[in-house]
C-alpha cells in the first residue's frame, strides 16, 4: 500500500510549476508546509471525485475521508495524517471547512454536473474553493472576519476562472459548469456540453461568468488593500495570476479552437517580485 506521506509528496510534486506552488514558496516554512498539507488533502479528495471508479466507490472513499477528519479532530488521526493534524492544531483550522470541501467533491461524484443554476453553482464554488480559502487565510494569519470575506470573494473568483479555463476538458468528461441562467440569456437551449461549446452564443454565456468573476476579484482586492501586506502576499499572487488568465481568455475569445491561456514565466516572475519582495 502507498503511504499517505508519499502521496502527499506526489501532490506537492504535481503542484510544482503552478501559480499555487509559486505563491506558497514565498511563505515562511511553517506556513508553507501547512499549505502543502491542505493542498495534498484537496488533491486526494479531488482525485477521488474525478476518478473513473463506480460512483458508489467514489462515495465510499469520500466517506472514509470524512471519517478520517472526524478521527483527526477527536485526537486519533490515522497513520499518515500526523502532518495534517499538526497543521490543524497549529492554526486552529475549522472541521466544517474540511467537511465542506468533501461536500463539494461529493457533488461531482454524485453526477456529472451540467448547467447548474446560479444558486447551485455558488454553493459548489463555496465548497470547493472558498472553503479552501477559509482554511488558508487562517494559515496566512488574517483576522477572522476579513479572512472569511477574502476567502468568500477570492475563492469564487478563482473557481469561476477555472470553470472558464477548463470548458473543453470538462466537456470531455460530460461536465458543464456554465450556469443555466447564463445559457438562457445567450439563447442556448441545450445543456449538452459539446453542443454548448460549439454554439454561437457561447461568448454571451461566458461573459456572464466573466462579469461575476471580475466582481469577486474587485471585492477581494478591496479586502487585501486594507489588510496586512505580509498576510496577503500569497493570495495577492494567486489573484493577480488568475485575473491575468481571465483577461487573457476574454482577449482570446470563446470560439474554437480555444488555446489554453497561461501567464508567461517573465510575467509570473514579475508578479512574485512585486508582491513578495517589493
Amino acid at each position: 500500500m502507498v503511504s499517505i506521506e508519499s502521496t502527499n509528496a506526489d501532490a506537492v510534486t504535481r503542484a510544482a510549476g503552478s501559480s499555487f506552488y509559486a505563491a506558497m514558496r514565498i511563505l515562511p516554512r511553517t506556513q508553507r508546509q501547512a499549505m502543502f498539507e491542505i493542498y495534498a488533502f484537496c488533491r486526494h479528495v479531488d482525485d477521488i471525485a474525478d476518478s473513473n471508479l463506480p460512483r458508489a466507490e467514489r462515495h465510499a472513499r469520500l466517506a472514509a475521508w470524512r471519517a478520517d477528519i472526524e478521527a483527526l479532530y477527536a485526537g486519533s488521526p490515522r497513520a499518515g495524517l500526523s502532518g495534517l493534524a499538526e497543521t490543524v492544531r497549529t492554526f486552529s483550522l475549522a472541521k466544517e471547512d474540511f467537511a465542506a470541501v468533501i461536500d463539494g467533491m461529493e457533488m461531482d461524484a454524485r453526477e456529472d454536473i451540467r448547467a447548474p443554476d446560479f444558486a447551485t453553482l455558488d454553493l459548489y464554488c463555496d465548497r470547493v474553493a472558498s472553503a479552501v480559502g477559509r482554511l488558508s487565510v487562517r494559515i496566512f494569519g488574517m483576522p477572522e472576519d476579513e479572512g472569511k470575506r477574502l476567502a468568500y470573494h477570492l475563492g469564487r473568483a478563482l473557481q469561476l476562472t477555472n470553470i472558464l479555463r477548463d470548458l473543453d476538458e470538462d466537456a470531455e468528461v460530460n461536465r458543464l459548469y456554465l450556469p443555466r441562467e447564463a445559457l438562457m440569456a445567450a439563447k442556448i437551449e441545450t445543456t449538452e456540453p459539446i453542443a454548448v461549446l460549439t454554439s454561437p452564443g457561447l461568448g454571451g454565456a461566458c461573459a456572464v461568468v466573466v462579469e461575476r468573476a471580475r466582481g469577486h476579484f474587485a471585492e477581494a482586492e478591496t479586502v487585501m488593500r486594507r489588510s496586512s501586506r505580509r498576510a496577503v502576499r500569497a493570495p495577492r499572487i494567486m489573484g493577480e495570476v488568475y485575473r491575468r488568465i481571465l483577461d487573457g481568455m476574454v482577449a482570446r475569445g470563446w470560439a474554437p479552437p480555444r488555446e489554453r491561456v497561461r501567464v508567461p514565466k517573465p510575467q509570473l516572475a514579475w508578479i512574485l517580485l512585486r508582491y513578495a519582495f517589493i
